[in-house]
């Protein structure tokens, strides 16, 4: 008997991807403040981590993009799995350096590698099944990347800092660094190796498109949509790897006596609010349309922001974790919503909205520069005005146009 779904299999290993690339982020997010003491860095040069981890998306979506259109998606899974081993590994010599440029190469290359993933498995989950139910296949896989990006924090919370202000010979020790990416290395091949082994369907596109307004022959830059996501996501994650860079700076510095490893757990709970919201929007999805949910979320976050600008207290903490849960769906249904209706371009529209990644990339610098020039809570203006393109693109940029 066979199942109802003949791409169930693949959409489950797919799906274990973005566990994986989550956990990175998650992990990142805590190194930022780890290396700046460890290896005396300050807080706009510590955003350099977040600059060549989605500086790569910018520089490999690309090529990741017309790799999978001559290979496939699952060659290409393989390879990007490679990859993210290779830079994870490098993780080790890096330490063995204490060279914080040797750590930005690593992170460069396993960032090119989860490039290579995100840009077939996004695309990929969104046409294994009905087109109609896309964007809840794209949420529901990448609530599994929030569940990654939760437990980052643990594990880096637990082995990157000791209780209480670090001391000298804690801080310069990284050693706890290489056990943790040598590990994820090994775990990576060994995924790596399953890919190999197991056979994966290739789903053409041009026969997964929904849309009655299609025409025979047209270009990927008619699409406004697609047009528009692009944007969107730009900014989108922008916000969210900023917010995400500078939130442990943010707890320590407001003066209510949180350490670097509190910040951190504080971090795990805003991430599991982040997962939560992931799978609570995907099902109010079933429900509510996409884009609608979308900019209600946008506004929220817009409020919540100017809460952490302005605020005091644990209330502006407190909002500033609430964000977090608000963001969940951001990502997904801006990436759905911006390939709905490629067809034979979906390969080459996904490259270009993971390029737009590289929001995270170039805003966290800008926020770094205001947080060390002005305060923290300055910088947090900026993703407050990212999350207003967001709220455009909810309301008007995400309708499925063809221009002439």
């Amino acid at each position: 008997m066979k199942s109802k779904n003949p791409y169930l299999l693949a959409l489950i290993l797919v799906t274990s991807l973005f566990f994986l690339w989550g956990l990175t982020y998650g992990l990142l997010d805590v190194l930022n403040k780890h290396f700046q003491e460890a290896l005396n860095v300050t807080r706009q040069r510590s955003t350099l981590l977040q600059a060549a981890y989605f500086g790569a998306y910018f520089t490999i979506a690309l090529p990741a993009g017309l790799f999978m259109k001559k290979a496939g998606y699952r060659k290409g899974i393989i390879f990007g799995l490679l990859l993210f081993a290779l830079g994870a590994s490098l993780f080790y010599p890096a330490a063995e350096m204490s060279s914080f440029s040797f750590f930005l190469l690593a992170i460069f290359i396993l960032a090119s590698g989860i490039t290579f993933l995100e840009t077939a498995a996004n695309p990929y989950v969104t046409v294994l099944g009905d087109p109609k139910t896309s964007t809840f296949r794209l949420n529901l896989s990448q609530s599994f990347n929030g569940v990654g990006s939760f437990v980052g924090p643990i594990i880096g919370g637990a082995l990157f800092f000791s209780e209480g202000e670090p001391t000298t010979a804690e801080t310069n020790n990284l050693q706890s660094v290489q056990l943790v990416y040598v590990l994820i290395a090994v775990v990576v091949l060994i995924v790596a190796l399953i890919f190999f082994r197991t056979p994966m369907p290739e789903v053409k596109e041009e026969e997964k498109v929904e849309s009655t307004v299609m025409k025979a022959e047209t270009t990927l830059f008619q699409h406004s949509n697609f047009k528009h996501a692009v944007v969107a996501q730009f900014f989108y994650v922008a916000a969210q790897v900023g917010i995400a860079a500078l939130f442990i700076n943010y707890c320590t510095e407001k003066g209510l006596g949180i350490s670097n490893q509190d910040a951190s757990y504080l971090l795990f709970i805003s991430l599991l609010l982040f997962t939560i919201g992931r799978f609570t929007g995907t099902a109010i999805m079933r429900a509510v349309p996409p884009n609608k949910l979308l900019g209600v979320y946008a506004i929220i976050n817009i409020i919540l922001c100017a809460f952490v600008v302005w605020g005091s207290g644990k209330l502006s903490i407190g909002s500033l974790m609430a964000i977090f849960f608000f963001e969940s769906i951001m990502f997904p249904t801006i990436f759905a919503l911006g390939v709905k209706d490629l067809g034979k371009h979906t390969k080459n529209g996904s490259s270009f909205i993971i390029m737009s990644i590289v929001g995270g990339a170039l805003v966290p610098v800008v926020m770094g520069y205001l947080a060390d020039h002005y305060s923290t809570p300055t910088a947090f203006i900026v993703p407050l005005i990212c999350f207003g393109i967001v709220v455009f693109f909810a309301f008007s940029g995400y309708r499925v146009k063809i221009s002439s």
